[in-house]
């Protein structure tokens, strides 16, 4: 039986199981009759189609009641990294793992600056219905006041949340903090040339090469492994709009000859000319000291 053809329902519990068996090791009955509200009997045939679907992945203890990973258990369900690890730091379930049931110990870094809900919300309404934004934003160079802007998409960029948009005061595409934006309202829809399409840095991908940097890293196989590398080299297709970003969070070199001193500067951007023509790198380490000539 194809998990595609299961109901929503069931196809939950199947993942709760293989959720417990992946991250805990062992699961009981009790667990997934407790956890979805379900009989015995029907939590009994979520196990038989899970040994169905799996025979590999679990043996019953007769003595503890209790069913085990197996050494040739794989998961049933795609149990992305990323994403578990961050449900598991933030005690944040889906409803198809086993998150809240019992304390995971993994932890994640507070956040300082959280933005306010309501201001998510509106922008939120205005990138779904195409609508623009008055909102009063402060800046770090010019301070609070007015602005008009048409968002197109919320990012986070490893720091903080902000939301790229036209702002019509520069008649261009920016970026504004989350965090900065207050007294949000609902304006007039979107004109032409105001949305994403128009967004040239938003839209044009490019493509960097990251390798150990040459000069602070003294074993470069440990870096390698860090970053899953090929052959010393790890390729990330990026926004233009979002390679400063990246760059700076991960304190990537971007100096011609590698030339950033400190252990933080452990990879180095290979492909600088890969930078050209694109704005917001004044956060890039080492880059708008050494620009290119355009």
């Amino acid at each position: 039986m194809m998990l595609e053809k299961l109901a929503f329902s069931q196809k939950q519990r199947l993942a709760y199981i293989d959720f417990c068996l992946l991250f805990k090791g062992s699961i009981y009955r009790q667990d997934l009759i407790k956890r979805f509200e379900v009989g015995l009997s029907a939590g009994s045939r979520d196990f038989n189609l899970y040994k169905e679907l799996a025979p590999q992945n679990l043996e019953y203890d007769v003595k503890q009641k209790r069913y085990f990973q197996t050494s040739e258990f794989k998961p049933l369900f795609d149990h992305d990294a990323k994403r578990s690890l961050i449900k598991l730091a933030n005690d944040i379930s889906d409803g198809f793992d086993a998150i809240g049931d019992l304390h995971f110990p993994v932890e994640a870094p507070s956040s300082l600056n959280v933005p306010d809900i309501s201001v998510v919300a509106k922008t939120v309404q205005a990138i779904l219905n195409e609508r623009a934004l008055e909102i009063n934003y402060t800046s770090l160079s010019s301070g609070s006041g007015k602005r008009e802007i048409v968002p197109h998409s919320i990012v986070d960029n490893g720091m903080r949340w902000h939301v790229r948009a036209f702002d019509r005061k520069t008649e261009s595409f920016r970026d504004f903090v989350l965090t900065r934006i207050s007294n949000v309202k609902l304006i007039g829809n979107y004109e032409f040339g105001e949305d994403s399409n128009s967004d040239t840095e938003w839209q044009r991908m490019i493509s960097l090469q990251l390798v150990p940097h040459p000069n602070n890293v003294k074993f470069p196989k440990a870096i390698e492994m860090d970053y899953d590398m090929k052959n010393g080299l790890l390729t990330i297709d990026v926004r233009a709009a979002m390679a400063g970003y990246l760059l700076r969070r991960w304190n990537v070199d971007c100096t011609e000859e590698a030339t950033l001193n400190g252990p933080e500067y452990q990879l180095w951007l290979r492909n600088r000319t890969s930078l050209m023509n694109t704005s917001n790198l004044a956060i890039a380490p080492g880059y708008e000291n050494n620009s290119p000539a355009r």
